[in-house]
Order: structure tokens, then sequence, then C-alpha cells
């Protein structure tokens, strides 16, 4: 959180989205908030994020996806999350980089692949941002359909709990990466969920969470 940051009651500190019901004014403060303190080079490029598996060029006019790349110096790539995974890449020379927003429904409908199809996969660096972890997200055995469905090798990304099942979403997208060739991934060791005091929590806080910026760019 960014001292300054303002909210509405019941989205804590340092809303960044525009679409979860704080005050908009609000909202735009904290993003201007956000560029000064950190000092990006250019204003973030927000997407409508609807949990598909289109990757943007962060050039591009269109803003519906829920990946986005760039080539060029001082662009900004950003998605927004309080619980699905971010996944930050990079080719190893720095010449190319994005971040994907892979909620379990994105993974299912091919937002991974998608992504790593904008780079050469055997040349890439893969770093996981905050997501839900195993024990804090329970989905049901419909979700745990879709995954099969989608690919057999993903079964081990699940724990069986009562007639329900725990999804690590941090396996499932390794799994996924590995099968596509990337081999160089770090972090996943940690739990928006448990960590109240540094993340937004969907699950957590309900329909009142605010949303976290995960930002790349090429300076």
């Amino acid at each position: 959180m960014i001292e300054g940051g303002v909210t509405q009651n019941n989205y804590q500190n340092f809303n960044l989205a525009t679409h979860v019901g704080d005050d908009l004014d609000l909202v735009e403060h904290n993003r201007a908030l956000l560029v000064k303190y950190y000092n990006l080079p250019s204003l973030p490029k927000y997407l409508e994020q609807v949990h598909s598996n289109n990757c943007l060029e962060a050039t591009s006019a269109e803003c519906v996806g829920d990946a986005v790349v760039t080539s060029d110096k001082n662009v900004v790539c950003c998605v927004l999350t309080a619980d699905c995974l971010s996944i930050f890449a990079s080719n190893k020379s720095g010449t190319k980089v994005g971040v994907a927003h892979a909620g379990w429904k994105g993974v299912v409908n091919g937002v991974i692949e998608s992504f790593v199809n904008k780079f050469d996969a055997t040349d890439l660096l893969i770093h996981f941002g905050p997501a839900i972890s195993q024990k804090n997200f329970e989905v049901g055995k419909e979700v745990f359909d879709q995954f099969i469905d989608k690919d057999e090798n993903l079964k081990p990304s699940f724990i069986k709990s009562g007639d329900k099942y725990k999804l690590d979403i941090y396996q499932a997208a390794t799994i996924i990466l590995n099968g596509l060739g990337v081999r160089n991934i770090t972090g996943g060791d940690q739990c928006t969920f448990a960590q109240k005091g540094d993340y937004f929590s969907y699950r957590r806080d309900g329909s009142k969470s605010g949303r976290m910026a995960n930002l790349i760019w090429i300076e």
C-alpha cells in the first residue's frame, strides 16, 4: 500500500480498479499517485479483463484482454488482480516484456498459451506475482472437470476436499508453462487470501475488494 492512497470503506487502501464500485475520483487519485510514487515512465495500459485468452500489444488501441506485451521502452504493461495469478514475462535480453492475468477461467481459456506465444518459449523468464494459495482456493467439481478436459496433466494441481477441490493455481500454471517449453520460473510463494496486510483478496473480502496493479516495462 502507498501512503496517501484513498478509498471508500471496505476497499482498504489504494484500490486501482474502476469496476468494483469504489468512488471513481478516488481511484483516479490512486492511479495518479501510483505513477508519481514509482516514477513510471508512462501511464499504465489498463485492460478490460474478461478472463479471456486475448493477449494485446501495449500500443494497440484495443483494451479488452487479459495479457499485454511490449517491445517498446517506457511503455507500462499492467493487469489488475485480487487472488488471480499475475504472470510476468521477459525474454533474456530484456527487449520484450509482458504480464498476464491468469485466474482459473483464464487458465482454462488458454491465456497462458496465447501469452507465451508472443515470445520464444526457450528464451523466456517467468515470475509469478501474488495469488491465492491452494490452502485457501476451494473450487467445485465443475472447475476440476474443466481443467482435466483441458489437460489431464493438470490433475496434480488439485487436492480433493470433501465434495470440493483445492486448486494450486501456481502449480497449474507451472505445468502449462513447462509443457510449452518454459523452464525459468520464479515466485509462487505468496497467498493473497492469508496475507491480509499485503494484498487484496476477492475470496476474503468479497465484492467490495480492491484490485492491485501488476506492472512491467522496459527502461
